[in-house]
């Protein structure tokens, strides 16, 4: 069969389950099984694919119509620019996610801090090392910590620093939130504390996209929290402890989430800042820790 009617054929299987972003699925998997690129694909359209090949792509095909996302099938997702692995123990890094990094060097850029800076800067819930990783990149000389209460998380977030290249500039540690870090040689020491927590309510499960709700790990994406906002209430006062004064903490939020998140932000918080993504939703919160005089 040719390389146009395998995609093609690809394709309909997937539409015929209504598998969102079908064209994208199926182009993802048959670059995954040839180890081309998409202009190899639409270049080639009369090259002949192998009756091997074909058997392998049907059966990746029949496997994404099962709802399982496109990245745990191929085994990788792009972030930032990086490629980085993915497993069904980690949350599928998403291009939302990035303004998160977008605003900590924003921050780190309006304070004059230069990217040779040696920032300490600690990733809360890192799942596969995304983030932090991310932020080794911008910052070489940094010093990152990247913490998941999810032990599985943190072995493939330490398989993603190795493939980066960068084993020894983020360290992972296993910790509920921010709990191994307020012990005294930690406690006040971080310039940014930065987060994509799990923020869905239970009321809002049945919202939740079914290659979400059913592959996704649901500890790193909610939906066991009453209202959503419980992890927020835990990890302000734990970050207050942890940050230098003038320190920020950078958060994901919700898409309903604004107003409750800021209500959780208190006094000892300042320069409180909402960043919307892309389509306008309130997707980032920042805050800088309060210096008090005598600081």
């Amino acid at each position: 069969m040719q390389l146009r009617a395998t995609l093609r054929q690809g394709l309909q299987t997937l539409l015929a389950h209504q598998v969102p972003s079908a064209q994208l699925a199926a182009e993802l998997l048959l670059m995954h099984i040839l180890g081309r690129d998409r202009a190899y694909l639409h270049t080639h359209p009369e090259e002949e694919v192998p009756d091997a090949t074909l058997e392998r792509y049907s059966l990746l095909i029949a496997e994404r119509a099962t709802g399982k996302p496109t990245q745990y099938i191929t085994g990788h997702q792009e972030f930032w620019g990086l490629d980085f692995e993915v497993t069904p123990d980690v949350l599928i890094p998403r291009p939302e996610t990035e303004h998160l990094v977008e605003r900590l060097l924003e921050l780190a850029r309006r304070q004059g801090h230069a990217n040779d800076a040696r920032l300490r800067i600690v990733d809360v819930g890192t799942g596969s090392g995304c983030i932090a990783l991310a932020l080794a990149s911008e910052f070489p000389r940094a010093i990152l910590l990247g913490v998941d209460i999810s032990r599985p998380a943190l072995v493939v977030a330490s398989r993603n620093a190795v493939r980066l290249n960068m084993p020894e500039r983020v360290k992972f540690l296993e910790s509920d939130l921010l709990a191994r870090l307020l012990e005294p040689d930690f406690a006040g020491t971080f310039d940014f504390v930065v987060s994509n927590p799990p923020y869905v309510g239970r009321d809002e499960v049945k919202m939740v996209q079914r290659e979400v709700r059913e592959f996704e790990p649901r500890l790193a994406w909610g939906g066991d929290l009453e209202r959503g906002e419980e992890i927020y209430a835990r990890l302000f006062p734990q970050a207050l402890q942890a940050l230098k004064p003038g320190g920020h903490v950078v958060v994901e939020i919700g898409y309903n989430m604004r107003d409750r998140v800021l209500a959780l932000l208190e006094r000892e918080w300042e320069e409180i800042e909402v960043v919307p993504d892309l389509a306008g939703i309130p997707r980032v919160v920042s805050a800088r820790k309060v210096v008090s005089p005598t600081q």
